[in-house]
């Protein structure tokens, strides 16, 4: 096998938090396994040191020792991802491996990636809009766009000052007609986290994600404010598939190692407890359809984050549009048909 590695740049039209540390650019990995054969899988790296603390060049650091675990011979996929995963254990290059290899399964055989998991008819994933940390104003007018889109779910960034305004805002634009996600990214600790949460709850959340970081904090969270759903995100890891912390985890392709990780994850997750739902770290293409044929096996508990490709300055690729509060699973062999021209770039190569 010979792989081929790409940094692209893109810019963001529509930060989520809209400050001067806000990245206006968002780096991806675009990663090209090519066969004996000569067949051709694409999967995506999408570090984001601000998010993960993961550079781009340690994920390249990382895709450099892949190239030379699989040179040579082809290796079923599953024995391929083993050997770079003891080359280098990274999550977020993995993801870009097994995203290449499940696409290269499928390339070659000519079905979807949600066939070759065992779907037969997989159904449209429900998600959600997602509005940044702007002025209460701009988040109503967002949210209400949002349920003239067909969405029933938003998740508004939190972790600001003007955190009950803009709730208040938005819940006055949609009424009772659409359900509120709020998200901090830890913007609390464990000892402020409840009175925020309670403030706030006053305008029907239906979910807290990532109010603290932390396994250990969220268990405390849940306990001092059981009425509350709570969420962990950035702090999923291993400590949390031990036991039940708190209500449900978001999980995502780039965290969890791709495909097979998300998976992996997602059957620990319920089996002590928790509700499971998937979302994007400004994924690209590719990375979003991953998530979408991971969800056709999964089927979320709750509405999914990964309508995020708008916030993009590059056309959203048709497949993969929200319809109705809805993404569909691509159509195609692989990942998906028509994914690939979204990357096209001058960016630098490897």
């Amino acid at each position: 096998m010979r792989t081929t590695a790409s940094v692209l740049d893109v810019r963001l039209t529509d930060p989520l938090r809209p400050t001067a540390a806000s990245p206006q650019l968002r780096p991806l990995i675009r990663l090209t396994i090519e066969a004996g054969d000569g067949a051709i899988g694409h999967g995506e790296a999408a570090p984001l040191e601000a998010y993960d603390g993961v550079s781009v060049e340690r994920v390249m650091t990382a895709v450099t020792a892949y190239a030379e675990v699989l040179a040579g011979e082809d290796q079923a996929r599953e024995d391929a991802l083993a050997a770079c995963a003891r080359a280098d254990p990274l999550p977020q290059a993995l993801a870009a491996v097994d995203l290449a290899l499940w696409d290269l399964a499928g390339r070659r055989t000519g079905k979807p990636v949600w066939e070759l998991l065992g779907v037969s008819d997989p159904p449209p994933v429900a998600v959600n809009a997602t509005i940044g940390a702007v002025e209460p104003a701009a988040a109503a007018r967002d949210a209400h766009e949002a349920l003239l889109a067909g969405f029933r779910c938003v998740k508004l960034k939190v972790g600001t000052p003007d955190d009950r305004q803009r709730l208040a805002a938005v819940r006055e634009a949609v009424g009772r007609q659409i359900l509120i996600r709020v998200d901090a990214n830890g913007a609390w600790d464990q000892l402020t986290a409840p009175e925020r949460m309670r403030a706030l709850a006053r305008f029907g959340v239906e979910l807290f994600e990532e109010p603290v970081h932390g396994a250990a904090a969220a268990e405390a969270v849940t306990r001092a404010v059981p009425e509350s759903a709570l969420a962990l995100d950035e702090s999923v890891g291993v400590d949390t598939f031990a036991h039940r912390c708190c209500d449900a985890l978001c999980l995502k392709i780039a965290a969890s190692g791709g495909i097979s990780g998300l998976l992996d994850h997602a059957r620990r997750a319920r089996a002590v407890g928790y509700e499971v739902y998937i979302a994007s770290t400004l994924d690209g293409p590719l990375g979003i359809a991953a998530a979408l044929h991971a969800a056709a096996v999964i089927a979320p508990d709750r509405h999914c984050g990964l309508a995020t490709l708008g916030r993009f300055d590059r056309r959203v690729p048709e497949a993969l549009v929200p319809a109705g509060g809805h993404m569909r699973v691509p159509v195609g062999p692989g990942l998906g048909a028509g994914l690939l021209e979204w990357y096209e770039s001058d960016g630098s190569s490897v």
